[in-house]
């Protein structure tokens, strides 16, 4: 494995911001599982050559943060909340759903390499919950109808833009 020239000159603009090249791991991190959909051991030894640090300090940086794949993961990830307030509102039911409705369990991938079910301790929309992000979109105030059409969607390789969402009323 090796950077490509792209990301060299990157991680070089990159060192002008970040003096400290422990800084850099984030960054160089995000970069490389963005290529390859994950963090792998060997990614984790070119990151701590390049920056001239132990193996170990990548390593524990990887392992710490929730958002960094250790395997490759589907094409998309499905991640739902399952903190109080979304767990309050049904969050379990959906993830239940999805995983029957992929025939997977959380943390497995679909044969097809399409989908990868997680879950988030919180993603931050505790009003429009049970919610999923998928990549950078949040789709909120779910139900079995709307999971299907987004499963259905993204499997055309349509990704919907976040709508502002009308907060729903509780009884």
């Amino acid at each position: 494995m090796e950077f490509t020239q792209s990301e060299k000159d990157q991680i070089k603009q990159l060192r002008t911001r970040y003096p400290d090249a422990r800084s850099l791991t984030l960054p160089i991190m995000w970069m490389l599982q963005k290529r390859e959909g994950y963090i792998s051991d060997e990614a984790v030894y070119l990151i701590a050559e390049e920056l001239a640090i132990p193996p170990i300090w990548v390593e524990e940086v990887r392992s710490w943060y929730t958002m960094f794949s250790t395997e490759k993961e589907g094409k998309y990830v499905l991640e739902i909340c399952n903190n109080i307030s979304c767990a309050m509102l049904g969050s379990q039911e959906i993830i239940d759903y999805i995983s029957e409705k992929l025939n997977i369990k959380v943390g497995e991938t679909t044969a097809d390499g399409m989908f990868t079910l997680k879950t988030a301790e919180c993603l931050g929309s505790c009003g429009t919950g049970p919610m999923m992000q998928v990549g950078d979109n949040y789709y909120e105030i779910l139900d079995k109808a709307k999971v299907d059409q987004i499963l259905e969607d993204l499997r055309k390789g349509k990704e919907h833009e976040q709508q502002p969402q009308e907060f729903p009323e509780y009884k």
